[in-house]
This record gives structure tokens, sequence and C-alpha cells, in this order.
């Protein structure tokens, strides 16, 4: 009993070890793309509508300069949105806040695969039965997601404030200080209400992993059988790599109005600041659709798709390798 205690504690580090090294590796590598998908996702369907009309021109062509507007704001490709970041910014745009983003992806993959190898050694203890189902494992994943919340929540809303800063002369530091003189602490968690449906999202991406990967072992331990243990109970290195993407962009697709909304709210500043009515999750959604119609909803979808699958295939295929040779040294 006892060296099974130790064997799962080893098993809870090298997991949340392996995950916090392959999460800032693939957040650093990646990090242009998470600029990209946070600027666009950031749109403010309404702020397009009247972006020239109040330079003098006549009707007609404030009429022009209007749709101008549109598709400049939430109409642009990805490929014409990036040209005009440059255009205003240069290089530097696209790594404004890198290190809070590593530091982030570091902490939130670290306290994740803790809490949920914990969560999954704890319930295999108590059933007695090494299977986890589906919806078992759906469960324990949205378990897991809310216990890193208290920490990485901040982080991420820090970080969002840094990537859709119009200043390039604020520093972090003063960033921080802005948002708690907007709203104190409080206003270090804007968004976390779009966790209600958010917390699925690694739990249907961990999920679909888990299971596949379940099944890619099996019958791999049944084709080779005894003899070739090692293999049998790792994943190779491109195996993780396509199971990450194929994970990912299944939980991406499904969650994506939902982290939309949720960084619209921590991009903007607070309804008692400005003077307006603060909003809940589902009153923007609705607001976006009828504005724009469902296409509003997935404005920034395929930077966040390739960054994502890009970042969570890096990170599983990293995590696979750390967490094998960590548990060799450690037993």
């Amino acid at each position: 009993v006892t060296e099974n205690m130790v064997a799962k504690k080893e098993s809870i580090l090298a997991e949340a070890a392996a995950a916090s090294v392959g999460g800032a590796i693939s957040a650093s590598v990646l990090y242009p793309l998470e600029v990209l998908k946070t600027k666009m996702q950031a749109v403010q369907t309404s702020d397009t509508k009247d972006i020239n009309s109040d330079n003098g021109k006549d009707d007609e062509e404030t009429q022009e300069g209007t749709e101008e507007g549109k598709i400049h704001d939430s109409e642009l490709s990805a490929v014409d949105f990036t040209l005009n970041m440059y255009k205003e910014g240069g290089v530097g745009v696209f790594y404004e806040g890198i290190g809070t983003s590593a530091f982030q992806s570091a902490c939130e993959k670290a306290l994740y695969f803790f809490a949920y190898t914990f969560f999954k050694n704890s319930y295999k203890s108590v059933k007695g039965n090494e299977y986890i189902g589906a919806a078992e494992n759906l469960i324990l994943g949205a378990m897991a997601e809310w216990a890193h919340l208290p920490i990485t929540l901040p982080i991420d809303c820090l970080t969002t404030k840094i990537q859709t800063s119009k200043s390039l002369d604020e520093n972090p530091y003063q960033i921080m200080m802005a948002m708690f003189s907007e709203k104190g602490v409080k206003g270090m968690y804007k968004g976390w209400e779009a966790y209600t449906v958010l917390c699925l999202k690694p739990a249907i991406q961990y999920t679909v992993y888990e299971q596949i990967k379940r099944i890619v072992l099996l019958s791999r331990r049944k084709s080779t059988g005894r003899g070739r243990k090692k293999s049998s109970q790792t994943l190779s290195v491109g195996e993780s790599f396509l199971l990450g993407l194929i994970s990912r962009a299944i939980s991406t697709i499904i969650c994506f109005p939902y982290t939309r909304a949720k960084v619209m709210l921590q991009s903007q500043k607070d309804a008692s600041v400005t003077g307006g009515q603060s909003k809940t999750i589902p009153q923007m959604l609705m607001k976006m659709y009828n504005e724009q119609g469902m296409q509003s909803l997935f404005i920034g979808l395929g930077p966040e798709l390739t960054r994502g699958v890009l970042s969570t295939a890096f990170m599983m295929m990293i995590k696979e390798q750390i967490a094998s040779i960590m548990v060799a040294m450690l037993t």
C-alpha cells in the first residue's frame, strides 16, 4: 500500500512538472498567434459602425468610410489583421506580455494536471477500478479546471489586458495597477462566469485525449504482447502530437463563443468607470448575434484553432516525453 501511495505521488509530481514545462515552451513559441487571436476576439462589433462618422465628410463619403471601418475592425481576415497590427506597432506588438503569458501557461498546466491526476488517482482508489469512463473524465476535468482558477484567472486577466492595450508605453505593472483602481481585487476575476461553460473545454480536450490514448495503448499491448512493456505504456512523439491536435480542435470549436465573450469582458473597462451598464456573458453573446449574426460569435476562431491545436499538440508531446523520463528516474 505504501509503495502504491508513493508511486501515485510520483505520478502526480511528474505530470504537473512535465505539463508546466510543456505549457511554458508551447506558449512562448506560439505567442504571436496568441496575441493575434486575443486582439481579434476583443473586437467590439458595435464599435465599427461609426468609426469615420465624425470626420466632416458628406453623407455618401461617411457611409463609405463607415463600411471601411466595419471591414477594418471585425471583418478582416487574419492575414490583414496581422498586417494592420504590424503597421501600428511593428514586430514588438506580437511579443508584448510574453513573460506573463508563459508564466500563466506554466502555472495553469501544472495546477490543472496536478489537480486532475490527484482527482483521478483518488477516484480510482475509491472505485477500486483502473478504468475511468468518458463522463467521469469530464467531471474530473471540470473539477480540476475550477481548482486552479483562483490562482490563474488574475494572471489570465492581466495577460489579456496587456495584449489588448492600445498604449505601447504602459508596462505590465501599470496595467495591473489600473485594473486594481477600477474595481479592486474583483477586477482581477473578470469573466469568471464564462467558466461555467469554459471549464468543460479542457475537460472535453483531455477526455478525448485520454480515451483515444487508452484505445491506442490497449491495442498496442494486444498486438505486441508483454515483451515491450515500456512502449505499450507511453505514446510516441507523433502520436502525442496528433492526439493533442485532434482533442484541442474539438474542444475549441464547441466552447469558442464563450471564449470570445470572456476575452471581450476582460479587455473592456469596468461599467462603473465608463458609466455604462455591465452585461452578463449570455447578454453579450446575444448582442453580438443580433448585430452581426452567427459569424460574430466566431471572430478569431482561425487563429485560436491554429494556436490552440499547435500549442496543445506541442505541450502534450513534450509532457508525455518528460513525464515518462521523470517517472523512470523516480522509480
